[in-house]
């Protein structure tokens, strides 16, 4: 995968309906710096593109035949230097498709979004940003913390070596601020801030923002709305 500033980046639409497939095409091959590289019709296809074709981002529909966008998903980034994936989905509600980013999707999109907002995802998903919104960070997180145990598991190594600094910017994260927002709240540098997510991401060993707070969860690190963190 292709992570260097400024390079071309290069995509795989995955969906089961072609007029979605060419009108993503369409948008997508107007931009100076995106490639369509290959589509599939269904999660099987996706997979294989992903391992026969160098790709950056995938464009991932969730409800698709004979393998849906989760198990593809999990599939695509299970291999090595796997490209990011970017969830599709028709509702901001759709339980499958915060499954999907439980499997490793970096983010997902409604798509009924306005084409600049998707292609702003795109370009964030390719940097290692995740492309979530912060209402819908929240509902995932509802969603996800249906799931977390009343009693968090043991801590591991990794959780136990954050400093209080870096567990707060871990708890600004999973409240959904952006970057800019937490060097607001806590009077420092966004670069700073930039920093301490990095090392958040090499410490826990996550591959975006997003999935350093299903981690904290996991962890106990965070408490879904309404449960405090059992300390």
């Amino acid at each position: 995968m292709s992570d260097i500033a400024g390079s071309r980046i290069r995509m795989a639409i995955a969906d089961d309906q072609a007029l979605v497939r060419a009108g993503l095409r369409m948008v997508l091959e107007a931009e100076p710096d995106i490639d369509v590289v290959g589509e599939a019709s269904d999660g099987h296809e996706a997979i294989e593109l992903t391992r026969a074709r160098q790709v950056d981002v995938v464009l991932m529909d969730v409800r698709m035949p004979r393998v849906d966008g989760i198990a593809a998903t999990a599939s695509i980034v299970a291999g090595p230097h796997p490209p990011r994936v970017l969830i599709l989905t028709t509702f901001d509600l759709d339980e499958h498709a915060f499954a999907a980013i439980r499997a490793g999707a970096s983010g997902f999109m409604l798509k009924d979004a306005r084409p600049a907002d998707l292609l702003a995802a795109i370009r964030a998903v390719h940097a290692g940003d995740a492309a979530l919104a912060p209402r819908i960070t929240r509902r995932m997180l509802e969603l996800f913390g249906r799931d977390v145990p009343a009693q968090p598991t043991e801590v591991s190594g990794e959780a136990a070596s954050l400093t209080p600094r870096e567990l707060e910017v871990l708890t600004a994260i999973g409240e959904g601020l952006s970057n800019a927002e937490i060097a607001e709240r806590q009077f420092v540098a966004e670069s700073t801030v930039k920093t301490h997510v990095g090392r958040l991401l090499t410490k826990l060993n996550a591959r975006d923002r997003v999935h350093l707070v299903i981690y904290a969860y996991e962890h106990g690190l965070l408490r879904p709305q309404g449960r405090p963190r059992a300390d």
